[in-house]
């Protein structure tokens, strides 16, 4: 359902048909779908759909001359309605839905007359035009057109492939006619006008479904464009070096990600060497130095990058930034979702590229911890922002992107999430696609082998070696490390499957009918058989860990973070006394934990107690600087909550890094 790289001739790997793919039980990622199927998904449609609130699906009747109007909203909305669109085509897929069924054939139809012969589609400027404005295609870079076209694209192949149906099919393919006469006759506009790029995605997906060799080659051009500007080019935007010659995460968060993503993309239709150099040095600069415990991406609401270079020319202003090395901050943290979101798509590209585990680990560090943190546990208001610390009274009044440009953020604990962003709503979109996704992330194939890389409750259907197989999985993980896998074929067939073996977790012990599993490759356990009726069971342990970071890391110095199994763990002041600040608290090194199995909000996780520590007061708040306090800690019992649900028992503080006490 994801990627289809089927016929890519570099891929491990390629995603599971679709339909074929279920989560079920009481997990957070079951839960978390369940909401969205029900709330999630159907209320985004009625706002995008509503022409007094979101103007998404408006825009593109007055852009075909159906109603009369202006544009409304960011250039990016056209975009914002393509992903919830892809969203409603998994779920009406999987349930048949008549009104997520009708929201997509009006969709289809009204982008279908708002598209101009020549493929180009993007509202804002047709709009502008209907008006009588001078206004022309890809001649403002923040317009967003390629990042909207791409996002068509991508929303057509997984429509297609799930419906079998042509509709979206064949806008996306002269969206991808004109970005080709466009590539011929202007390359220089689409140098420019690459902002977030999505359409290198898109177009490589396109080149998948149809098999048409000149979207590959459009795709190789495009990516030829992207960089190489020197001192014209930015960080902010990657394209000061030429793709193939980064080494580094730099620049704006989600751009960075999305562009990664297609290149990895491109490197498995092609197998470039220098493609796959550049994304592998620059995956290990992320995850070593500048990636989130959360999965959190790109720290800064401005920086400059690079930072502190000799050549004085060379820093530029970056917004929701991939800062210098280490430059991770708690409270003042980016994080856009869509950061985090982009990850997701690069890490499940190398995945299908290398067969490597530790893509599938940082997937899975997003499923349960930065993506269901994005969206309330109502199912219908987001954070667009997503920091590691909230404190009271700060003095400095963040920016609260989503909200109107003069809004006038809330004091710094009462941040809350919101239903509907008038300036911006691109990761509600993006958080419902995700979500809808979850069981195709859990699963992958390929002629004889069957990849699980994730453990949540479920099923999924395959072929092994041309016969069928249903592969069933039984588990309470994250609460238990215990996942029953029963696989069922039709007779006897011979494949192998292969089960991940977490990062964090080498001692997992991985059998099939009572046989210990012996072989690990790329951090799976091998287990090559003849399947008939046959049992896997996977043994994970799972224990509280005390996770601290590297020195480099300031503002983490003589701090721990509380990580069991994949989960991220904060307190919140819904758990603390009235009187205790979160920068009181102190964790024992030699801290026992009682776990304690959540219910409400909390289901499917556990939470841990544990007798801590209150330090004493130090700074008042009216100075800077004070002499050290030297009495005692008292003693305190802390309750710790799965970070994935904070924010969601009204305002307060929260914290994921807590001092450590030795």
């Amino acid at each position: 359902m994801l990627t289809d790289t089927s016929a890519s001739p570099y891929a491990q790997m390629t995603s599971m048909a679709p339909g074929s793919c279920r989560i079920t039980g009481t997990s957070p990622l079951a839960v978390l779908r369940d909401r969205a199927l029900r709330v999630t998904i159907p209320t985004m449609g009625r706002i995008m759909f509503d022409p007094s609130v979101a103007h998404a699906y408006q825009n593109f009747l007055v852009a075909a001359g159906d109603v009369p109007g202006k544009h409304d909203g960011p250039p990016f909305m056209d975009g914002d309605l393509y992903k919830w669109l892809e969203a409603a085509t998994v779920m009406a897929t999987e349930t048949g839905d008549e009104e997520l069924s009708g929201f997509l054939a009006e969709a289809a139809d009204a982008i279908s007359r708002a598209q101009r012969p020549d493929g180009y589609v993007h509202t804002r400027t047709i709009i502008a035009q209907r008006q009588g404005s001078e206004a022309r295609p890809l001649e403002r870079r923040l317009d967003f057109e390629t990042y909207n076209f791409g996002h068509l694209m991508t929303l057509a192949c997984v429509h297609h492939r799930a419906t079998g149906e042509d509709a979206y099919l064949q806008l996306a393919i002269r969206v991808a006619g004109y970005l080709t006469d466009v590539a011929k006759e202007h390359p220089e506009l689409l140098s420019d006008c690459n902002i977030c790029p999505s359409h290198y995605m898109g177009v490589v997906e396109l080149y998948r479904t149809t098999r048409d060799p000149a979207f590959l080659e459009l795709a190789g051009r495009l990516l030829d464009l992207h960089g190489g500007k020197g001192y014209e080019g930015s960080d902010d935007n990657q394209d000061v070096r030429p793709v193939r010659d980064q080494r580094q995460a730099v620049g704006h968060s989600v751009r960075a990600n999305y562009l990664y993503a297609g290149m990895a993309d491109y490197a498995l239709e092609t197998g470039e060497g220098e493609l796959v150099a550049a994304l592998t040095s620059i995956w290990e600069d992320l995850v070593t130095r500048k990636l989130y415990v959360t999965g959190g991406c790109g720290a800064l609401y401005d920086g400059a990058s690079p930072d502190a270079a000799q050549d004085h020319r060379a820093p530029t202003r970056v917004h929701q930034a991939y800062g210098r090395a280490y430059q991770l901050p708690n409270t003042t943290a980016y994080n856009e979702s869509c950061a985090s979101l982009g990850l997701v798509m690069w890490a499940w590209r190398m995945l299908a590229l290398t067969g490597e585990s530790r893509y599938a680990d940082e997937i899975e560090r997003v499923l349960y911890n930065a993506l269901p943190a994005m969206i309330g546990a109502d199912g219908k208001t987001y954070f667009y922002t997503n920091p590691l610390r909230q404190v009271r009274d700060l003095p400095i009044p963040l920016r609260r992107a989503g909200n109107p440009l003069d809004s006038v953020p809330p004091p710094s604990q009462e941040r809350v999430r919101q239903e509907y962003m008038t300036a911006c709503f691109c990761c509600p979109p993006n958080v419902a696609r995700f979500i809808a996704e979850i069981p195709y992330y859990t699963y992958s194939r390929n002629e004889t082998d069957l990849w699980v890389h994730q453990f949540v409750s479920g099923r999924t259907s395959t072929t092994v070696g041309g016969v069928p197989v249903v592969v069933e999985q039984e588990t309470e993980f994250p609460v238990a490390g215990r996942s029953v896998i029963r696989v069922s074929a039709e007779v006897p067939a011979r494949g192998v499957v292969r089960v991940r073996i977490p990062g964090w977790a080498d001692q997992t012990v991985v059998t099939v009918d009572g046989v210990t599993v012996e072989r690990i490759e790329m951090g799976y356990a091998v287990i090559d058989w003849e399947w008939r009726q046959n049992t896997i069971r996977v043994e994970i342990p799972m224990r509280a860990r005390l996770t601290v970071a590297h020195h480099f890391l300031e503002e983490a110095t003589n701090q721990v973070c509380v990580v069991r199994g994949p989960v991220v763990y904060c307190v919140e002041s819904a758990d603390l006394p009235a009187d205790v600040g979160v920068e009181s608290l102190a964790i024992p090194a030699s801290i026992t934990w009682t776990e304690e199995r959540g219910t409400d909000i909390f289901t499917g996780h556990v939470l841990l107690r544990g007798a801590a520590a209150r330090l004493p007061d130090q700074v008042p708040a009216d100075r800077l600087y004070g002499e050290l306090n030297q009495a005692d800690p008292t003693a305190l019992d802390i309750r710790l909550v799965p970070y994935a649900r904070w924010g969601n028992r009204g305002p307060g503080e929260m914290s994921v890094w807590l001092q450590l006490l030795r």
